[in-house]
């Protein structure tokens, strides 16, 4: 590689270090209470890259204890889905939401279904033969997206640089589609902190 090559792929590199910020956010309810379980995305006014959507977690929705674990899921627009049963007893997982209308019929201990998400949206997840069962799969089309931890704290790197739109959801949050959006101007560089506070049913 020549020298001036070299110079050019160092300075694209830095100008892409510097053309992106880690969105930190903080989502409280009205009492002041972290929320967590709240899905934190990021929209860029310039769009995002047709890359496909590739997240450091597992695609698994375990069955656990009764339960779905985790509670709430983050998938990119066409994951394949897998749904783990490590409990003694079978379930039945299914779902009425409008992004995914689906079935995994009765299956037992150390079997695994799967199901492929192409709609984005929040798909409500329940269980046949277990009404206490409830879980969600929350489908998106961006790759800025997390999930708020117990503390209600969540970090999305490297969001690209002016504006954009910052859409917070949760499964109990009093809003249309339990979500909304607020304007964002991301720093070409840095970090940019931002607290939200949501009002719960």
């Amino acid at each position: 590689m020549s020298r001036f090559a070299l110079i050019a792929c160092v300075g694209a590199l830095m100008a892409a270090q510097t053309n992106a910020a880690t969105l930190s956010v903080h989502v409280v309810d009205a009492g002041g209470q972290p929320i967590p379980d709240a899905v934190v995305t990021i929209r860029p006014a310039t769009g995002t890259s047709a890359q496909p959507i590739r997240f450091a977690w597992r695609m698994t929705m375990l069955q656990k204890d009764i339960a779905f674990n985790p509670h709430v899921l983050i998938v990119p627009v066409g994951a394949t889905v897998a749904f783990p049963n490590e409990d003694k007893v079978r379930h039945h997982v299914y779902s009425f939401s409008k992004p995914a209308r689906f079935e995994l019929k009765l299956f037992g201990r150390d079997e695994t279904r799967s199901y492929t998400f192409t709609a984005p949206g929040a798909v409500a997840l329940g269980c046949n033969i277990h009404d206490t069962m409830s879980g969600f799969i929350k489908v998106v089309d961006t790759p800025f997206a997390g999930k708020t931890d117990a503390a209600g704290n969540v970090s999305i790197p490297s969001v690209t640089a002016g504006p954009a739109t910052l859409t917070v959801w949760h499964p109990r949050m009093k809003a249309k589609d339990n979500e909304a959006s607020f304007a964002l101007l991301v720093s070409p560089s840095g970090e940019v902190s931002r607290e939200l506070r949501l009002s719960l049913r």
